[in-house]
């Protein structure tokens, strides 16, 4: 049930039934004084100027025309024409009882559409590293989300496995291959391995030749040469996967479609776009010259998409895969996520994409940028010597971190216990943290204020849900199959039920604006209003009469799972105990 929705349909009903009103916008927002009611609506005014009429007169006129007899308890005009609407309680004990007897919460799946997400694209060449957090953990849970809402999910890890560093890594490959080295244990350290590789094409002689060499044959197909590349590739996948599952993200190895896939396609891209006269020869180069995007002086933006040299770019690569998500995987989104730096060249692949016919009309191409994770310098997070920090580096330094944290507080756990509950807490403190900021800004990385059992962190939100289980077993009661009336008196029972049936806002906000943070905030709220509804509304005190109980454990357990499934979406694991 969205009740916004529901609310805002009802008034533009009104408004259809009000002459020269059929068109009219209607503007319905929460109310930020529960006083004065939930949403308030606020169309009369701009209604009052089409038709040049007093606005509290329009606003008078929907009222006596919206039928909303059923949800609200009452109506009320204030200020210039602003409608206030308060929600009936018994009508929201209705909707609570409904979303606790449904898996789904009564988030209705939305008509189906194809959606690709692109996330983690990490450089093969290289172990992930903190640069790749945000890329892959705000992909997984926007794709989660979307999911959830009943779409067709298409991962796509653009992973960077092709390109002349690669002629590189191979030759040097090939040398400890020769000197009857193994290649996992050649590759187990993809920093190093990388470093001796890019030493030796600066510095050893003939080695820089014999890289560019092998460059050409792996464009060319070259068996051997491919074989080496994929002995590179599959090492360093097993990396990331590594990766992978310690952050709990769905990204599996069928997710993969690396750069290389799309190299078939590149040539037959170019060739089209210059038959058409989009592409042209510039100083030997293939080049869209874009007027939309010209700077201050006139002069057009410039893309290109073929070298001099005959070599094929990124450029090139992500129309192809543009292409190909939009024809071949039938996307009606495609969905990019990338740091901010590249927005300009997701802009300008776009405009070439849709001037060659490379995307389809109806498909979206969202590019979703995102801002940088930063030390407490405020410069890019970095180790203490200067170094980029590796991803999984980071991710064990987190569960140790907590691990210390909770042999620190009393909690009659099991050692096996305290390690499961501190891997939980640690990545989800981690994910939290990042995804808890809005994703186009940067963010100052915090181990004290990411771990913290206090404020907008994972571990309040774990905190909050163990709460409320270890109230069931207190109780004795099983939380899977609890049920009971719902009875909403007090001013903290409704704040509480007006947010649980919030939660569909806040997907839906996560969805359509690919900002995870909505969410974030949305549970970090429901949480707030739990410990106040807790401390103001006792559930397990005696004298407490047996129905007043019930429905008090009813929404508590409905905000248990809302926490659970919200902490999910969001691919953070909750616990039992803690």
């Amino acid at each position: 049930m969205n009740v916004f929705q529901l609310v805002q349909d009802r008034f533009k009903q009104a408004l259809a039934k009000i002459e020269g009103a059929e068109n009219a916008p209607a503007p319905l927002a929460r109310s930020n004084r529960p006083e004065f009611g939930e949403y308030q609506f606020n169309g009369a005014m701009a209604l009052a100027k089409m038709l040049k009429q007093n606005p509290r007169q329009i606003a008078q006129q929907i009222l006596d025309v919206v039928e909303l007899d059923d949800v609200a308890e009452s109506l009320e005009i204030a200020g210039p024409g602003f409608i206030n609407v308060k929600l009936k309680p018994q009508w929201l004990a209705k909707q609570v009882e409904t979303a606790l007897s449904d898996a789904r919460l009564s988030v209705a799946k939305e008509p189906a559409q194809t959606v690709v997400v692109d996330l983690s694209a990490p450089n093969l060449a290289k172990e992930m590293h903190v640069g790749h957090l945000r890329s892959t953990i705000i992909g997984d849970a926007v794709a989660n989300v979307i999911d959830f809402l009943g779409h067709k999910v298409i991962r796509q890890n653009h992973m960077g496995d092709w390109g002349t560093q690669f002629g590189m890594l191979i030759a040097h490959l090939q040398d400890k291959l020769q000197a009857s080295e193994v290649a996992t244990t050649a590759l187990s350290d993809l920093e190093d391995f990388y470093r001796q590789a890019k030493i030796r094409f600066d510095e050893e002689e003939g080695f820089a030749d014999r890289a560019r060499a092998y460059v050409v044959k792996l464009q060319g197909g070259d068996a051997e040469c491919k074989k080496l590349w994929q002995q590179f590739i599959d090492v360093s996948i097993l990396h990331s996967e590594q990766v992978y599952k310690k952050l709990n993200v769905n990204l599996k190895h069928e997710d993969i479609m690396g750069e290389s896939a799309y190299n078939p396609m590149l040539a037959d891209v170019v060739a089209d776009l210059k038959q058409q006269g989009i592409v042209v020869e510039s100083q030997g180069a293939q080049a869209v010259f874009l007027q939309e995007l010209a700077n201050k002086d006139g002069e057009p933006s410039v893309f290109i998409v073929e070298k001099s040299g005959g070599g094929f770019l990124y450029s090139t690569t992500d129309l192809a895969a543009m292409k190909y998500r939009s024809f071949e995987l039938g996307a009606d989104r495609i969905i990019i996520f990338t740091d901010a730096r590249q927005a300009y060249h997701f802009k300008q692949a776009e405009l070439v994409g849709r001037k060659g016919g490379l995307i389809k009309e109806s498909t979206t191409y969202e590019h979703g940028p995102f801002g940088m994770m930063l030390g407490k310098d405020g410069k890019p997070f970095k180790t203490r010597t200067g170094g980029t920090v590796k991803l999984v580096e980071l991710l064990d330094e987190a569960v140790e971190r907590a691990e210390k944290l909770l042999a620190e507080r009393e909690s009659g756990l099991t050692a096996e216990e305290q390690k499961e509950i501190a891997r939980k807490v640690g990545i989800g403190a981690i994910k939290y943290a990042d995804l808890s900021k809005n994703r186009t800004t940067d963010y100052i990385f915090n181990w004290d204020t990411m771990l913290s059992f206090e404020g907008d962190t994972a571990p309040y939100l774990q905190y909050a849900y163990t709460r409320i289980k270890s109230i069931f077993r207190k109780a004795g009661l099983d939380a899977q199959t609890f049920t009971a009336p719902v009875i909403i008196e007090a001013e903290q029972e409704k704040a509480l039920a007006v947010k649980l049936l919030q939660f569909v806002e806040a997907i839906n906000g996560v969805s359509a604006n690919l900002t995870p943070h909505l969410l974030c905030s949305y549970l970090y709220e429901l949480s707030s209003l739990f410990m106040t509804f807790y401390e103001a509304c006792p559930m397990l005190k005696d004298g407490i009469e047996e129905e007043t109980k019930n429905s008090r454990l009813a929404l508590s357990l409905l905000v248990a799972n809302t926490l659970q499934k919200g902490l999910d979406l969001l691919g953070i694991e909750t616990m039992e105990k803690m």
